[in-house]
């Protein structure tokens, strides 16, 4: 690692550690530094101050991190595997499938299977909307996964990906259409992205599940090393090129689900994390970017967090309207920046 690299790692955990305890100070009511660092340390303070830090604020932050660095490192895999500088952890239509679990839910006026679902496994209310978004991607996940399992070609197994996902939009749509108004309210919510729906119960469930999941692709960081430079050299080296494929489609499909279930459809933050880290380091090898992402990835979604809070008890910003303001400038400035527009580099 060289000292530019060294120094920015160190500049990123300054950036999250600040934006963090931003995080829970700011709010609908500003909490000062002292009482929040009161309740983080359990020490005898103002109750109403160490409620919303712990019951509200906390579980709302911690939630952003790690739906942050999931997206982060997800984009990062599927940009390296397709070599596709606007690919991300959505690109094979895993948020299409978790939206149209959830429009089964939201939109079926309490029938068919969404009310069979909910029959069967006693999940009612925030939490079936939950599981339907799960079960919704890995539907979708499998059909990709099949069929990937015989194309070659990664660049065919994007657009073909892209084409499942349009397809899925398409049921959504027609739902949406022939829903009650009154019902569109809940869907339309859910599409806009929060942080603040996981609570530490749900945290108990979703922590673990990002957790082992960027574990897994930070495990893979010599295979997109090797991956980057072609698939004709990841053989020459001695790569499964096809298992390497199937296991990091699987890892960054999984990590964009997870998230997409318990956030909602959380855009760009997956694709325009890993162009900065690049920016910033000057490098492509993920030794260095896995991790410089995942911390890069927590701070921008705690960023975005903080800035869809600002209207304060007038009410917040969409999540997905502040992380496309955030994230699509980068993508247009890496996209002028680039002299082929299609090679990760």
């Amino acid at each position: 690692m060289t000292k530019r690299e060294a120094m920015t790692l160190v500049g990123l955990v300054t950036l999250l550690c600040v934006v963090f305890l931003l995080s829970l100070v700011l709010g609908s009511t500003a909490i000062s530094l002292h009482r929040v660092l009161m309740a983080l340390l359990g020490t005898p303070s103002d109750g109403t101050s160490a409620i919303v830090v712990r019951t509200i604020r906390l579980p709302r932050s911690v939630t952003a991190m790690l739906a942050g660095a999931s997206l982060g490192i997800a984009g990062l895999q599927m940009q390296t595997l397709f070599r596709n500088p606007l690919a991300d952890p959505f690109a094979l239509g895993i948020s299409s499938g978790a939206s149209l679990g959830v429009a089964l839910v939201v939109l079926s006026s309490g029938y068919g299977a969404a009310a069979a679902f909910g029959s069967a496994t006693g999940i009612r209310g925030d939490a079936l909307i939950t599981a339907a978004a799960i079960v919704g991607a890995a539907l979708v996940l499998g059909l990709v996964l099949i069929v990937s399992s015989r194309i070659v070609n990664p660049t065919t197994v994007l657009i073909l990906g892209l084409m499942f996902g349009y397809a899925v939009s398409a049921v959504v749509t027609v739902l949406v259409g022939a829903s009650q108004p009154e019902r569109l309210a809940q869907w339309a919510q859910w599409g806009f992205g929060s942080f603040s729906g996981v609570t530490w119960q749900r945290l108990q469930l979703f922590g673990p599940l990002t957790f082992f999941g960027v574990l897994i692709a930070a495990a893979t960081t010599k295979q997109l090393n090797a991956l980057l430079l072609g698939e004709s050299y990841a053989r020459s080296m001695g790569l499964a090129v096809r298992r390497a494929r199937l296991l990091t489609m699987l890892s960054a499909s999984v990590l964009g689900a997870v998230v997409t279930a318990f956030c909602g459809p959380i855009s760009f933050l997956g694709i325009a994390v890993p162009h900065v880290c690049r920016g910033l380091l000057s490098t492509s090898d993920h030794r260095v970017l896995v991790p410089a992402v995942v911390l890069m990835g927590s701070a921008g979604a705690l960023f975005a967090e903080i800035v869809s809070l600002l209207p304060g008890s007038a009410g917040v910003l969409p999540l997905n309207a502040v992380t496309s303001l955030m994230g699509a400038p980068v993508v247009v400035a890496v996209l002028l920046r680039s002299r082929r527009g299609v090679v990760v580099g």
